[in-house]
């Protein structure tokens, strides 16, 4: 197991990190484009279309889970309860829910994106905790990887059971490994005759783990020679019912209270060689690619309890009367209520638009998938936190107080809740804004990326100084001319205005990202701050985008029906407002005097305004010593960079 003494200094981390990531970009990419200036519309509009006969086949069993769920799944019963009833799992069994995606040849329904995000979105809208079951089984679970990278020999073993509704889990995290896999402790070692191998290490906060049946492990193997990295991951499939497995404990949570979530333990498990996954050292990156499409099951359940919360505040504004007249005539009120109409109908659109470019199988989707996770899941918060406000008390109030005394128990406080979840897990808004960034930069350190690496040899930074120079000469012109002006993109009609907006400003946050590079240089990977609202205006770009052409999509179907344009046009008009803020603070900020004080907080100089209190140290005990290096900050422009971690 890992001990303070053995984790990973930075460059092994970055090290680890970079193996892991997909260099290449064999499908296309919207986001990659966009990040590199150009709007390539053509790639996504018209809106893919779904399959009819898929949706056909789709049909009676999301009309069967919706019945279900309305009748079985109580989730305030669960979350009081901190139990997921097991009947309740059987019955999601017996439906086929636990193999949405399997191919049917494996047992499973095999159901598309689309029809997979439906299905966790109707159990959803009655328990979040109870969905959460379903998507770690599929989404990061055992079913994914064994699809993508699993040999002939383990899809027949085991797709069948998991499709049954055998559950599985993901095991990734441990106490100095989180989004750092370098400082990975947990460790397999192969048996001296090659049959087995032998695992140990401590696993935390695994969803599903103490109830699964079958998990994916991330275990370090040894190095050498053929296997990629210093400190290779492989990625096991481990029965749960091996002798040497332990559940240590089971986390309890502000959210999620019916969540199957624990610390797990392996002592000297063996793992038969055959449940190997991929290969040696090829862990992290299956990881990784497994995200790709695992992450969009989570912007699913964000829109979800969007449409939950728009419901409650519309109904609330229109009947709770103050002052003489509705609260939703109130200007304070309407303001958030038509933000929140806005934002769903946006949240909705990018999983719509996500989900249909997976089932295309056409396009590189790892960009797209992070927008989606890292945007639903900030934008859903502030849209449940304006339904308590709207709701007032009454959104504060628990469920069973409000039932008890004869009110509507919507249970917005639970909301609140379950949802504050989502900027942490499959990869927190700081780590997504780090991995978009990185891939942000990438065309920009393919061309200049010796020429700002302080490691590499001077001969190697010339020779890219003079290849940059050369590439730049001709790109940089390039990212100034197009034409982002009237008539272009007409047939969208109103939304036309926005769409060329995206165009002219795609060029300009390229242009940004190249002048940030230039102005910071090797600095720039610490510029966190800097690379956040980079990636912050990529994302309102993508939505932005996604959010035309789904209105496009609904006009075409439903030409009457003009409310798809008022929505997306709102949405717009308020996403240009967030860009222009984030440009503006691109380079005039106050990102240097926020990380000294930062800096100076940790060292304890501002102990004094924690005093004339009963203290958290008093109170709980010290806690652990910091990790934190006592020395200087690295200088960018001669004053203190953020921490580092882009390259």
């Amino acid at each position: 197991m890992s001990t303070k003494t053995e984790l990973a200094s930075e460059l092994e981390a970055r090290e680890v990190a970079e193996a892991a990531r997909e260099e290449q970009w064999e499908r296309r990419s919207f986001s990659k484009r966009l990040f590199n200036g150009r709007l390539a519309l053509d790639l996504i509009h018209p809106h893919p279309e779904a399959d009819p006969g898929e949706e056909a086949r789709a049909r009676p069993f999301l009309d069967a889970l919706r019945t279900f769920a309305a009748e079985h799944i109580d989730g305030d019963a669960i979350d009081r309860d901190g139990w997921v009833p097991q009947e309740v799992l059987d019955g999601l069994k017996e439906l086929g829910a636990f193999g949405i995606k399997i191919p049917t040849e494996h047992g499973g329904l095999g159901l598309s994106q689309v029809s997979y995000n439906k299905a966790l979105s109707i159990v959803a809208s009655r328990c979040n905790a109870t969905s959460a079951f379903l998507s770690a089984h599929q989404s990061i679970g055992v079913p994914g990887p064994v699809l993508m990278f699993g040999t002939d020999e383990q899809k027949a073993r085991l797709l069948p059971r998991l499709a049954a509704g055998a559950l599985s889990a993901f095991a990734l995290t441990e106490p100095d490994a989180g989004s750092d896999p370098a400082n990975l402790g947990t460790r397999a070692e192969l048996s001296d005759d090659g049959s087995h191998w032998i695992l140990n290490g401590e696993k935390l906060w695994c969803t599903n783990g103490p109830r699964a049946e079958i998990i994916v492990v991330m275990a370090r193997t040894p190095a050498r020679p053929g296997v990629r990295g210093r400190r290779p991951v492989t990625a096991f499939v481990v029965e749960m019912d091996s002798p040497g497995i332990e559940v240590l404990h089971t986390s309890a949570f502000m959210g999620l209270r019916g969540l199957s979530n624990g610390v797990l333990r392996f002592t000297d498990v063996k793992v038969p060689a055959d449940n190997l996954l991929w290969g040696e050292g090829k862990g992290l990156k299956l990881a990784l690619i497994t995200l790709n499409v695992g992450r969009l099951s989570l912007p699913a359940f964000c829109a979800t309890s969007a449409k939950g919360a728009l419901e409650v505040s519309r109904e609330w504004a229109a009947e709770r009367v103050q002052w003489g007249q509705p609260i939703g005539r109130h200007d304070a009120i309407a303001q958030k209520l038509g933000t929140m109409a806005a934002d769903t109908f946006a949240m909705e659109s990018v999983v719509q638009l996500t989900s249909s470019m997976a089932d295309t199988k056409q396009f590189d989707i790892r960009l797209e998938a992070a927008f989606a996770k890292m945007w639903n899941s900030e934008r859903v918060w502030a849209t449940a936190n304006d339904a308590l406000q709207i709701r007032g008390g009454r959104g504060y109030e628990t469920h069973e107080s409000l039932s008890a005394r004869g009110e509507k128990p919507y249970p917005i406080e639970r909301m609140i809740r379950d949802l504050r979840i989502n900027l942490i897990f499959e990869g927190s808004s700081e780590i997504m804004r780090l991995f978009i960034a990185r891939e942000a930069v990438d065309d920009h350190l393919k061309v200049a990326g010796d020429m700002i690496d302080p490691r590499a040899p001077i001969g190697r930074r010339l020779a890219a100084l003079v290849r940059a120079g050369l590439h730049y000469a001709w790109w940089l012109p390039t990212r100034f001319l197009g034409w982002g002006h009237w008539p272009r993109y007409g047939e969208f009609g109103p939304l036309a205005t926005h769409l060329r907006f995206i165009d002219r400003t795609a060029r300009k946050l390229t242009r940004s990202t190249f002048y940030a590079m230039l102005r910071f240089g090797p600095a720039l990977e610490k510029r966190q701050a800097v690379l956040g609202r980079v990636v912050d205006i990529g994302a309102e770009l993508f939505v932005m985008t996604a959010t035309c052409v789904r209105a496009n999509k609904l006009m075409r179907d439903n030409p009457s029906d003009r409310s798809p344009l008022t929505l997306a046009d709102l949405f717009c008009r308020a996403s240009r407002r967030r860009i222009r803020a984030s440009f503006d603070r691109l380079f005039d900020n106050d990102d240097t005097a926020t990380y000294r004080v930062a800096q100076q907080a940790m060292e304890g100089r501002f102990e004094w305004l924690e005093q004339g209190v009963v203290g958290m140290r008093e109170a709980y005990g010290a806690p652990a010593s910091s990790n934190v290096p006592a020395e200087e900050p690295e200088k960018a422009d001669g004053v203190e960079a953020e921490p580092a971690a882009v390259r």
